[in-house]
């Protein structure tokens, strides 16, 4: 059965859409899709303070379509009692540049906003990586400094244990920082943790979905989310 939201400009809609991402970072499932991109439509603005997670949740998917887009599928939401802020919603990159390439054609019968990375393109990406990992040769890149939520299954979970294994990851290109305790609610806390970042090299996106929410890690690891992705100026 699909989740369902009314009036969630209201703060009666607020508070159940609060309510509903206390133990969430998402609307359905583990990553980011096309029900949270719906439901965010929908919000005129930045939920205030008062409601600490879905203002939280608002910032990250916010961060996504800004940074790398949304594309996960979702098992559907409904909204009712408001209508979409269509111009708040940013386009994932991938699309805008696929959306060029179709009027640049003249072509706009098959145009899919939201479709993957077709067979030649990941192959074209594959043999670049290739040829430049055997030429030996590291490009300059840039750096960034992430902010990151890690959340615990529940109050039960050692947030000791978690931290280790979450600073256990080593990738090239990553460095992490401070870290701290905060309190989210019914005792319990998560851990906010500041990584910095080589972007040539490092993948935010891959480091939580292929490292942080996977066994043995995921043991501890509920979820993450990016609280703040900032490029640091040379």
């Amino acid at each position: 059965m699909a989740v369902a939201f009314h009036n969630l400009n209201s703060d009666s809609g607020l508070k159940k859409l609060d309510e509903y991402l206390l133990a969430r970072s998402y609307i359905t499932g583990y990553q980011a899709s096309k029900d949270d991109i719906t439901v965010y439509s929908y919000l005129a603005k930045t939920p205030s303070a008062e409601y600490v997670n879905a203002s939280r949740w608002y910032k990250h998917i916010d961060a996504l379509l800004r940074i790398s887009g949304v594309s996960g599928e979702g098992a559907g939401v409904i909204v009712e009692g408001s209508a979409p802020i269509t111009e708040a919603v940013a386009t994932p990159p991938a699309a805008d540049s696929k959306a060029s390439a179709a009027e640049e054609e003249d072509d706009d019968d098959d145009v899919d906003l939201f479709g993957e990375e077709t067979e030649e393109e990941k192959k074209a990406a594959e043999e670049r990586a290739a040829a430049m990992k055997a030429s030996g040769k590291k490009k300059e890149s840039g750096k960034s400094s992430v902010l990151m939520d890690v959340k615990p299954w529940d109050d039960e979970t050692d947030m000791k244990k978690l931290e280790e294994a979450v600073r256990s990851v080593h990738m090239e290109g990553l460095t992490y920082g401070a870290s701290k305790l905060v309190p989210v609610g019914y005792g319990i806390k998560k851990l906010q943790i500041m990584l910095t970042i080589v972007d040539d090299l490092v993948s935010v996106d891959d480091l939580i979905e292929n490292y942080l929410t996977v066994e043995p890690i995921n043991e501890y690891v509920q979820s993450c989310d990016i609280v703040a992705f900032n490029k640091i100026c040379k």
